[in-house]
């Protein structure tokens, strides 16, 4: 579902003189507070008051270390800046996260407030998590089909605004900075390559058409915010920044274009035949500590794989059932003698070539999709009582790393930034953009799903703003899936080839816990990963291609969507039984999504007892009920 930032660098020196700066205004904070209390006031430095000074620094570290995440929060404090790029950005990264993490630990837990237990444990496993993983140095291997400067830099200027004169000025400044930032890149990533530390070829296929591309286009997109500068900047100040603009773009591009060659000649060569990520460097410890990290839960390879299988036989089960109500079972009686498999077989080709499931043009794509959208947007107040103020659009995904890409994703906006939320849909290829997805993958992507849960989460009250964003795949993409499951009691699946498209779309996440634990862990090659799809899916060929090799490059995160959608109806099952007559839908949900994406057990933990706190009070909660999801 967010895109990450792309690194820029700072002059030597700034990175650590500046966050020795904000440790050293923490640390005389604290001093302040007890020179207060020497002085005879009432109240002592209590572990709550260092956590809360601990915390506030780790978002102002934050905000300062990830310009671009902060600018579109609209919380930018280093406006002219972006992430430093390269070995020493890392470097400087990990030593201040290993530093927050000491200081952590030696604060003791038990004597905070009950509020900052949670913070406390929710901090502590970010940092924990980051830590662990920078021993696998999978941050050598920034560029493949779903990343790198040659899909970041053409979209610099998204999550941007521009309203004030300044806004624009810091933009130029930034962009100074891209031509250093893919060098450093580089650098890092012939340090990696010494090392052995290349990703599989097929995360490298399409790498080099994607450069192509980019270099064609000239980033003219880096250019687009200045072509109409508002008349209060004077016109010598707007010729001046144009013309720094077209510098650094002209500077950015040279860069691109070395990296290009050098991939194509030196990188690309000694890509990894083995897609298992067990032959990676640290392979077998690298792919549980992801499965963890994911999931947010301790199972294995072994039991994921299995819940992957009984989730494909229920689920296929369902779709003969769901074929059984279509025109194709019922026009044609020889479907109907076939035997199970052979029929699914069957139906499955059907789908991928009768034209009526296809729309012939881009325009007309995007236009259904934005028709669904607006459906579901009515239906909304049924299933929540808080909305989020933020809209949301749909795009498409830029032509440059389309054919690359999967089916869509959503990028988050913020009212504070003035930046909506985008729900991005792939365009290339309308051959394989079947019109039956279309509804899951609203749900997925907009609403109820990414925009509505991210959106609450950036406007919520009360939480720290690391809370917004914590690092929960099983949560984040769990509560998507759930979002299209609850599209059956909006009643937008009542075509049957738009329930087989819901199907489809679980099905896909099922065979993602097949596969994923398939590849890394048991041997399942890339082909017996593609067939394997290709029998129990209606995605297209192109899709399922596309899908195994973002499992093959970014292991385990694929498995957090039905391991945290199978959670999240477990949760609301147990509320139901429980609260019987007091359950209310809406309330339910408002409450899970209200604190924020959470691990799993936390997430467990919390609604079990709001379920307790509810039975405590007299009155029923609300006739809703329990219809739908």
């Amino acid at each position: 579902m967010e895109r990450g930032p792309y690194g820029i660098v700072r002059s030597k020196g700034t990175t650590h003189m500046r966050i020795h700066t904000l440790h050293a205004l923490c640390v005389l904070g604290i001093l302040f507070s007890i020179a207060a209390a020497a002085l005879g006031q009432q109240h002592a430095v209590t572990n709550d008051m260092l956590f809360d000074s601990l915390a506030d620094e780790y978002q102002r570290w934050c905000d300062y270390s990830f310009p671009e995440s902060a600018i579109t929060r609209g919380h930018a404090t280093a406006m002219d800046q972006i992430t430093v790029a390269g070995m020493r950005g890392v470097l400087d990264r990990h030593n201040q996260i290993d530093d927050f993490l000491q200081r952590i630990v030696a604060l003791d837990r038990r004597s905070l407030a009950s509020a900052n237990q949670l913070d406390y444990d929710l901090l502590r496993r970010e940092l924990q998590n980051e830590t662990d993983s920078f021993r696998f140095k999978r941050f050598m291997m920034p560029v493949h089909q779903r990343g790198g400067p040659q899909q970041d830099l053409p979209q610099f200027a998204e999550g941007v605004p521009f309203r004030v004169p300044s806004d624009w000025e810091n933009y130029v400044k930034r962009m100074t900075r891209l031509s250093g930032a893919v060098r450093d890149t580089q650098a890092m990533m012939v340090e990696g390559l010494g090392l052995g530390l290349v990703p599989p070829a097929p995360v490298l296929e399409g790498v080099i058409e994607q450069f192509d591309a980019v270099l064609r286009g000239n980033l003219d997109e880096l250019e687009a915010p200045l072509a109409k500068l508002p008349a209060i900047i004077p016109e010598a100040q707007q010729a001046q920044l144009r013309s720094h603009a077209r510098e650094a773009k002209l500077d950015a591009l040279l860069a691109l274009g070395e990296m290009r060659t050098w991939l194509a000649e030196s990188y690309i060569p000694h890509a990894k035949p083995s897609i298992s990520a067990r032959d990676q460097y640290l392979g077998e410890e690298y792919y549980a500590f992801e499965l963890k990290r994911f999931t947010t839960t301790s199972l294995t390879p072994t039991e994921i794989h299995k819940i992957g299988l009984d989730e494909v036989a229920r689920i296929r089960a369902e779709m003969m059932d769901v074929i059984a109500g279509t025109d194709w079972f019922s026009s044609n009686p020889s479907n109907a003698a076939l035997g199970r498999d052979e029929r699914l077989a069957a139906f499955i080709g059907f789908l991928r070539t009768d034209p009526r499931f296809y729309h012939e043009s881009a325009e007309a794509l995007l236009s259904g999709y934005r028709d669904i959208c607006k459906r579901i947007d009515a239906r909304l107040p049924e299933y929540f009582g808080v909305l989020p103020r933020l809209p949301y659009g749909v795009r498409e995904i830029p032509r440059f790393m389309a054919p690359s890409q999967t089916t869509a994703y959503y990028q988050h906006g913020s009212m504070k930034s003035g930046l909506p939320g985008w729900f991005y849909a792939n365009t290339y290829a309308l051959d394989q953009r079947p019109t039956y997805e279309m509804i899951p993958l609203s749900l997925h992507e907009a609403v109820p799903g990414h925009h509505l849960q991210i959106a609450l989460a950036i406007e919520a009250q009360g939480i720290r703003e690391f809370r917004r964003n914590v690092d929960s795949t099983a949560f984040v993409e769990g509560w998507a899936l759930y979002a299209e499951r609850l599209g059956i009691a909006m009643g937008l699946y009542e075509n049957p080839y738009d329930d087989f498209g819901r199907l489809l779309y679980e099905m896909w996440r099922a065979c993602r816990l097949v596969v994923d634990t398939g590849m890394h862990s048991f041997g399942m090659s890339r082909a017996e990963a593609i067939t394997f799809m290709e029998g129990n899916t209606a995605l297209s060929k192109l899709n399922i291609a596309r899908e195994i090799d973002r499992y093959i490059g970014w292991p385990g995160q694929a498995c957090g969507y039905k391991i945290g959608e199978l959670e999240i109806r477990r949760i609301r099952a147990d509320c139901e039984t429980r609260l019987s007559s007091r359950f209310d839908l809406r309330v339910f949900h408002d409450h899970l999504l209200c604190a924020g994406p959470l691990p799993l057990d936390v997430l467990r933990a919390r609604m079990d007892a709001w379920c307790s706190e509810l039975l405590l009070q007299p009155g029923i909660v609300s006739p809703l009920g329990a219809d739908g999801g």
